[in-house]
């Protein structure tokens, strides 16, 4: 063999090294670009999209909002002082629980909660008189999102004695039952009969099969 046929042959194995070691380097950038990738997919369909706003001064404007932690403070009025507090205890992004300090007093006056687990609060506890003491139950019974039963303890015994409420969802009391005596027993019903948004008819423990007379005004909840 002669010195050029060396010198030939041993070009051509180095290529060849050469071609398999590129080869195995790109194989290997495909696989780390794929793992991260996968991992990226992941962790994006984790992530909550839900943002939640508050207006809970009615202004018609959201209050200002600060989350960590799933517990967001609500500032009404933008004085740096929460009125109120919401919190996410499932990491939803949707609030399980919202307590209200409406005047700024440092006291909750009202509290609500998401009883049923569907992301929706539908019972508001509001202490009206601010004694400390709930005294009114407000509660969405069908989850439309409007409240539908209000029940008030006007005494203060701790037991409700007047209830309102809305059968027919159109914001409207349909009936007010009214326990005077606290024996847990209505002693006066006033009914909507008609559902013209107008109570007409008072049954009482006197008067058990019903008395007819107009209200001059509908009774929204």
């Amino acid at each position: 063999m002669s010195e050029y046929d060396e010198a030939a042959v041993d070009e051509t194995v180095e290529e060849d090294y050469t071609a398999e070691e590129e080869t195995y380097t790109d194989e290997a950038a495909t696989e780390d670009y794929t793992a991260e990738e996968d991992l990226y997919a992941e962790d994006d369909s984790s992530v909550s999209t839900v943002t939640e706003s508050f207006d809970i001064d009615g202004d018609g404007y959201a209050d200002d909002t600060m989350t960590v932690d799933g517990v967001t403070m609500i500032d009404t009025d933008g004085d740096g002082v929460a009125e109120g507090v919401a919190v996410d205890y499932d990491g939803d992004g949707i609030s399980d629980e919202l307590s209200v300090d409406a005047d700024g007093n440092g006291t909750i006056e009202s509290f609500a909660s998401d009883t049923d687990g569907d992301g929706m609060l539908d019972t508001f506890e509001s202490d009206t008189d601010g004694d400390g003491i709930t005294d009114q139950v407000s509660v969405d019974t069908n989850a439309d999102g409007y409240i539908d039963s209000v029940a008030t303890d006007s005494n203060g015994d701790g037991y409700a004695d007047t209830v309102a409420t809305d059968y027919n969802n159109d914001g409207l009391v349909d009936e007010i039952s009214v326990d005077s005596n606290a024996d847990g027993t209505a002693d006066t019903v006033l009914v909507d009969s008609d559902e013209d948004g107008f109570l007409d008819t008072a049954y009482t423990e006197a008067v058990p099969e019903g008395d007819s007379f107009q209200s001059q005004t509908g009774q929204v909840i």
